[in-house]
């Protein structure tokens, strides 16, 4: 009996690039003869044809399921639907835009049945047609998360994934609300090949990840993984109680010794607008992990299914 390997795609207003996607999936899926696959289209709020084209490709390939989802939920509320339908002994999650070469498939397939591992990633070595601002800030934010964090993230990981049932069956305990998909990848653990490969610009469309839903994501990766941060506001509000103190000390024994009137306001007030900001900033570092938690202890569903054509 053959085995089956479920496809996951997530996608968000990817009208121009499913059926270019669908043909080279296919073509992939068609050489590798050994296998059967399904298709699992997860519709995440679209406001353009992409559900309309998903339901197009079930009607005429059976191996193609659709998810719809109520609203946008986001990209990792789309991978975690996927994994939970998903029937695959081997799964695999992909984006539609073409950046993940789906003629990868079989070499990772390989990695999995004939050398033993448990998960196969990818990353890419360059960041060609990718602005360099984003590439230097999504480069320092790698950097920051392997200081920071005991959860390795290797630079230039994709999202373009295969794992066994297991791995699988393990990443669906973590039901927690705020996810980070490639933080929960290196938590798990498992015996893991990496392949690397070149950037691959975007077969049609534009990508939906600006710089600043960018910049929100790695602050929700740096708040999922490492407690650093209100470690760093500890230890500031320490070091400018010490120095508050030592300041005290010195005034006084200024005016003591030489009769010196404490003066300078000007100073006086930037010296407790800088303070108070700094308060502000270790509040707000505190209120960002208080509202992860709410959040959790809400128990709200990480996505609401709208329709799909998958049976449980």
């Amino acid at each position: 009996m053959k085995k089956l390997i479920s496809v996951i795609v997530p996608c968000y207003n990817e009208q121009e690039v499913l059926h270019l996607f669908y043909d080279e999936i296919t073509r992939v899926a068609g050489e590798m003869t050994g296998y059967d696959f399904e298709f699992i289209f997860v519709n995440d709020g679209s406001r353009d044809n992409t559900l309309t084209i998903c339901k197009q490709l079930a009607e005429k390939d059976e191996r193609v399921k659709y998810i719809s989802f109520s609203r946008n939920f986001g990209k990792e509320a789309g991978i975690f639907a996927g994994f939970e339908k998903s029937k695959g002994d081997l799964v695999c999650m992909m984006d539609a835009d073409l950046q993940d070469p789906p003629a990868l498939l079989p070499e990772m397939v390989q990695a999995i049945e004939v050398e033993g591992y448990d998960f196969v990633a990818t990353r890419r070595v360059t960041r060609k047609g990718e602005p360099p601002i984003r590439s230097f800030f999504a480069r320092m934010f790698y950097k920051l998360m392997n200081k920071i964090s005991k959860t390795e993230i290797v630079d230039g990981a994709r999202d373009y994934r295969l794992m066994t049932r297991q791995f699988v069956n393990s990443l669906l305990e973590l039901r927690e609300y705020n996810r980070f998909s490639k933080g929960l990848f290196g938590w798990v653990g498992y015996n893991t090949k990496w392949l690397e490969y070149e950037n691959v610009e975007r077969a049609a469309g534009e990508t939906k990840w600006s710089f600043w839903k960018l910049l929100l994501y790695s602050i929700e990766g740096i708040m999922a993984f490492s407690t650093v941060p209100l470690a760093i506001s500890a230890v500031a509000g320490f070091v400018f109680c010490l120095v508050a103190f030592v300041a005290i000390l010195f005034i006084i024994a200024k005016t003591l010794l030489f009769g010196d009137p404490v003066a300078g306001w000007p100073s006086t007030a930037c010296l407790i607008l800088f303070v108070g900001g700094v308060q502000l900033f270790c509040i707000g570092i505190v209120g960002q992990y208080l509202s992860k938690a709410y959040l959790e202890i809400k128990g709200r569903p990480i996505y609401i299914c709208k329709e799909t054509n998958i049976e449980d």
